[in-house]
């Protein structure tokens, strides 16, 4: 019985003796904990915008210019390029001919544009941008000597635009920039086309960035 009793126990001291080398034997494992996304493609500006019209035509006609609010919505692709939809809500333009109102006419114009950032990494940034404009043009009430005049009912053409991004911290940014679009009408009666009207405005912009 005590040799049985000692085998025992030299057993167990053996076995105890084996795990203890594996466990000092065996690497460390290191947690594993998942990489938490901080940054999203997606951001957002609120603006203040300058419209500033070029109103040439054959006849003297001025548009007024206005000062209008800036939606934007920008994906970004990677570091450099983005896609960037410039938005606002209708705005009304009072009409003059030969200095005189000759009345009011409305425009809603989106534009989409492609835009390259040349130094993504810096706390101030710079970038050019180029896309299309689709403007409508809506509730022309306009009418000279009696006669009422028309507008065609949308534009479409190129747009450009050139800007600077502060950074203030991951998410919010400081943007100012300058947009050129082109938007043309021709100004018509029931009967005939007297001009076209090339508004091709100036847009100056400063307002926030927020990202996602």
């Amino acid at each position: 019985m005590q040799i049985l009793r000692t085998s025992t126990l030299a057993a167990l001291l053996s076995v105890s003796a084996s795990l203890t080398g594996f466990c000092q034997s065996a690497p460390a494992v290191t947690p594993v904990t998942s990489a938490k996304t901080t940054t999203s493609p997606w951001s957002v500006r609120l603006a203040a915008t300058y419209m500033k019209t070029v109103d040439k035509s054959d006849l003297d006609i001025d548009v007024e210019d206005i000062v209008l609010p800036e939606f934007d919505i920008n994906y970004a692709f990677n570091a450099h390029w983005s896609a960037e939809l410039v938005l606002t809500i209708p705005q009304e333009h009072t009409v003059k001919l030969n200095g005189n109102k000759i009345g009011t006419f409305s425009h809603l114009p989106p534009t989409l544009l492609a835009k390259y950032t040349i130094n993504p990494a810096d706390k101030l940034s710079f970038y050019v941008a180029a896309g299309v404009n689709f403007t409508l043009i809506f509730n022309d009430n306009l009418s000279t000597s009696g006669t009422a005049l028309k507008l065609e009912d949308y534009s479409f053409g190129p747009a450009g635009q050139i800007g600077a991004d502060y950074k203030l911290n991951d998410r919010w940014i400081l943007n100012a920039d300058v947009k050129r679009v082109m938007i043309r009408t021709d100004v018509m009666t029931s009967s005939a086309t007297l001009t076209e009207l090339q508004l091709d405005p100036w847009l100056f912009s400063l307002g926030a960035r927020y990202s996602f």
